[in-house]
């Protein structure tokens, strides 16, 4: 497995008729699989995420879209970004990952983390626990699932789940990969030390040299040569030909949730979720990421285009920019 270029859907809000939705996720899709990114990406959420629109906004259910996904691409790889371990048993979900790498050929990639969004825990029913319990629970989940992943059987008594002789079968392959997902320079970083073959840092870019340094850190503790674990960052991408259009887009999004970038300092900036984003023409958005991301030490980027990326165009624009980056 290698992610070099990935395209996240951070939302499903087109202002369409619900009927014309998944096809315009399978435009966007196909698009990126054209234009070079080699895998998509979906939320496992159920609701819209704060920041990003109220939570009664649409949001698909992260494995039946990838799976409708798969059956309407080709090559591009699968995965959500990132699945909340708190809302499936992890020996279902092993099963689930496993069958859709069998439906799409091939192509699937376990991303997973810990859950943090309340509302939707206590909406739906399932138990949110503590910030340590749900570390606790990814650590427990991963065991399980790393081995039946990898053509074993997984037998595990913890605290918070049992298995018995858990069989996964049919399987395409014995090494369908892991990522993990998030900046927790302790808990996160550890568990993808130990068991991940990725990591996709979610962080403002400011504070990238501190995370690459942690991480290096917790392969340490173990040995693990941190060469052999992918790194790849999450941005959120305004481009355009026209860069001022793209900042135009940028500026209507934070005016949305009260930043107006026009009063802060630079320090202050970087407090911002505008740390995370980049904006303008093809031309300064690839100087943006390649100083500002790849020149300090990460191999591959994740981007989410939440005000244009459902537009027709758009998304083939960000992989023309950013392909000759990460190549």
């Amino acid at each position: 497995m290698t992610i070099r270029l990935g395209y996240q859907m951070p939302n499903f809000s087109y202002g369409q008729p619900v009927s014309e939705l998944f096809p315009t996720v399978v435009a966007q899709a196909r698009e990126a699989e054209a234009a070079g990114f080699d895998t998509v990406f979906v939320m496992d959420h159920f609701y819209q995420l704060p920041g990003l629109g109220e939570p009664s906004e649409p949001m698909l259910e992260a494995y039946t879209a990838l799976s409708g996904i798969a059956a309407s691409t080709e090559r591009i790889q699968l995965s959500a970004l990132v699945t909340g371990n708190t809302y499936r048993n992890p020996a279902l979900l092993a099963k689930t990952v496993t069958t859709m790498d069998l439906v799409s050929g091939g192509r699937a990639v376990l991303g997973i983390g810990a859950g943090w969004f309340e509302l939707e825990h206590q909406s739906y029913g399932f138990e949110f626990g503590t910030f340590t319990e749900r570390f606790q629970r990814l650590d427990e989940a991963l065991r399980i699932i790393t081995p039946m992943l990898r053509g074993e059987h997984s037998t595990f008594d913890g605290k918070w789940y049992h298995t018995e002789n858990a069989m996964n079968e049919p399987r395409l392959r014995n090494d369908l990969p892991i990522l993990l997902g998030g900046g927790g320079e302790k808990k996160t970083f550890a568990l993808a030390a130990r068991f991940a073959d990725h990591i996709n840092i979610i962080c403002n870019a400011s504070e990238l040299p501190r995370k690459i340094e942690a991480l290096h850190q917790r392969c340490a503790e173990i040995d693990r040569d941190p060469e052999t674990l992918e790194v790849s960052y999450l941005c959120f991408l305004m481009i355009d030909e026209d860069g001022d259009r793209a900042r135009k887009q940028q500026q209507d999004l934070l005016r949305g949730i009260g930043v107006d970038l026009s009063t802060l300092s630079e320090d202050e900036r970087k407090q911002t979720i505008a740390d995370r984003q980049f904006v303008g023409s093809p031309a300064e958005v690839a100087e943006q990421l390649q100083t500002r991301v790849l020149d300090q030490g990460v191999q591959g980027l994740i981007v989410n285009m939440v005000t244009n990326g459902h537009e027709p165009g758009a998304v083939d624009l960000a992989g023309r920019t950013l392909a000759p980056l990460v190549r």
